[in-house]
């Protein structure tokens, strides 16, 4: 256990300083590209997320699964194979990429090159997503923050050189916010490749055991498949989330240019003070994973229970204080991109929404690692349904508008981790206060 915190303790203070970069990032942005341009920039990136999740074919959950359960032996084999698999799955999503991207029509408000900016991010994912997904599973947790610290290092270095000497209209300023993105994960994506050569060569030197390309792709997309469905799913819906919310206020009779600027200070301002904390959350995703599915392969279940109720612990240790400090300092946060704006009132009534999702992200982790991934992708659309269908409802009325929306969200993120919560326990065989509930066999 104590080589399990570790790994979180490492990658959450590489994750607390590139959200912390993360967090000027945004404030460049919105000061460079205004209330209107930041809600097209934040309306695009869930398209951005979409291509990446695709080309990833969330192979750094299915290796990482495959390199914690298995024997060093195999290890090679299996990389092999997964090259083998990544290339021929990466061209066929940038031919498919190709033929689709230039009819999409959101990308008619945009500069005809983002386009193709976002088709030059498929093999940059690919490649990457090879060596995160090994390194996850060995528990070399130091290549993986470091990694995620050079992201956002490198976009905040950019934007500040190029927005400081250039003056670009709103179009270009976008399109050179994107340009930054792709050019950091290509920065990110020399760096775990050529530290993936060094791990594989010295893999090679070792003793190795064979093993068919049709078991490996059996084992890998036995995850990656189902994994890829549920966060294609989360991804086209974060797409569609930007215009359904400007739906429903224009519905409930906002303008489109206000519509657009209190999305933009919902999406740019309140939530990116909101999922500030959440670094502390992937950072347990990141070592779950691996450690949940070798104990799970182990049949371990009083290590499967002591980790649940550390987590959760320490989940509420830090949460509940996060919250209380968005919500009671709420306007001197918001003041820092905007001053005097509405995104001080959406800080405090998202705070369920803030709480809920720091424990949706490990009790997910958790589903992963148990194979639980199919209730994990059934959970997401339940709730992510009702949100929208509230969304909508609440968000069309006159008298609520983004109050209605917020209400929405909320409601949807507490659906989600309640479900989450009582699959993990069923499954592990605890009782909601986490106390041991019966036999542990195999369910």
């Amino acid at each position: 256990m104590n080589k399990f915190f570790k790994a979180v303790l490492l990658l959450a203070i590489a994750a607390f300083l590139g959200e912390s970069l993360e967090f000027v990032v945004n404030m460049v942005l919105a000061k460079e590209l205004g209330e209107v341009g930041l809600g097209l920039y934040m309306s695009l990136l869930p398209v951005v997320f979409l291509v990446v999740v695709i080309a990833s074919l969330e192979l750094p959950i299915s290796i990482s699964k495959f390199v914690a359960a298995k024997e060093e032996k195999y290890h090679k084999s299996m990389l092999m194979h997964a090259m083998r698999l990544t290339i021929v799955f990466m061209f066929c999503v940038i031919g498919l990429s190709v033929v689709v991207l230039p009819f999409i029509p959101v990308f008619d408000h945009y500069h005809p090159i983002v386009r193709w900016l976002i088709i030059l991010m498929i093999p940059i994912i690919s490649f990457s997503s090879i060596a995160r997904g090994y390194f996850m599973g060995l528990h070399h947790m130091g290549k993986i923050a470091i990694s995620n610290f050079l992201r956002k290092a490198v976009q905040l270095v950019l934007l500040v050189l190029v927005y400081h000497f250039f003056h670009f209209s709103m179009e270009l300023a976008i399109l050179i916010a994107i340009c930054t993105l792709v050019f950091t994960e290509l920065i990110v994506c020399f760096y775990l490749m050529y530290m993936y050569i060094l791990q594989f060569r010295e893999l090679k030197r070792k003793p190795g055991a064979a093993l068919s390309a049709q078991s490996v792709r059996k084992s890998l997309l036995e995850v990656s498949i189902p994994t890829t469905g549920m966060r294609i799913f989360h991804a086209i819906t974060s797409a569609i989330q930007p215009f359904l919310i400007k739906m429903a206020l224009l519905k409930a009779g906002l303008s489109e240019t206000i519509a657009l600027e209190e999305f933009g200070l919902l999406a740019g301002v309140a939530l990116t003070i909101g999922f500030f904390p959440g670094f502390i959350a992937h950072s347990f995703l990141i070592v779950l994973i691996p450690t949940v599915s070798a104990s799970y392969e182990n049949r371990d279940y009083p290590k499967l229970q002591k980790l649940l109720q550390q987590v959760m612990g320490l989940t509420f240790l830090y949460g509940i204080p996060v919250v209380l400090v968005f919500y009671h300092f709420a306007v001197p946060l918001t003041n820092i991109f905007y001053e005097y704006s509405k995104a001080s009132s959406y800080l405090q009534l998202l705070w369920p929404y803030f709480l809920f999702h720091l424990f949706v992200i490990p009790l997910q982790a958790y589903l992963i690692g148990l194979g639980l991934i199919k209730d994990a992708f059934l959970h997401s659309m339940w709730s992510t349904l009702v949100a929208f269908a509230l969304i909508f409802i609440l968000g069309s009325m006159e008298s609520l508008r983004m109050t209605g929306v917020i209400l929405g969200m909320n409601t949807g993120i507490v659906l989600l981790t309640m479900m989450h919560y009582l699959t993990v326990c069923h499954k592990i065989k605890v009782t909601l206060w986490l106390k041991h509930a019966g036999p542990q066999k195999i369910g």
